[in-house]
């Protein structure tokens, strides 16, 4: 087996609570769009349209698709050297809000500290 190098190594994706559940009820657009956003987080990138989440501190971060009125946020985290975590995937619910609900802040917050114990056990190591 050829080892590939570590700029080439596609990280893993893991999905935290019902993130994967609550992602495939939104629209397949907005579905394929995060998809290949996902992707170039696996390799490394940045996808143009990912924010720093505010509150959690450094290599959180989310995206948001506006879909015909409608906005779609997910939450990921990148803050694991060896995998990428999907926290939370959302819809805003008042598009005239512009802070995100308190339950969406709360779970991600939560999702952050279980991501954190699965990558402790699953890689046997911290961050």
């Amino acid at each position: 087996m050829i080892e590939q190098p570590e700029a080439f190594r596609e990280k893993p994706l893991h999905w935290v609570g019902s993130a994967k559940k609550d992602l495939l009820r939104f629209p397949h657009k907005v579905i394929d769009d995060f998809g290949y956003a996902l992707g170039l987080v696996q390799q490394g990138g940045v996808p143009p349209s990912a924010k720093a989440w505010k509150g959690e501190g450094p290599g959180v971060f989310e995206l948001i698709e506006n879909h015909r009125g409608d906005t779609f946020r997910l939450a990921y985290t990148v803050r694991f050297s060896e995998a990428v975590y999907v926290l939370h995937c959302f819809q805003k619910k008042s598009p005239s809000e512009r802070r995100t609900a308190r339950t969406d802040v709360e779970t991600i917050h939560r999702r952050l500290a279980a991501a954190r114990e699965d990558y402790e056990v699953r890689y046997g190591k911290k961050t």
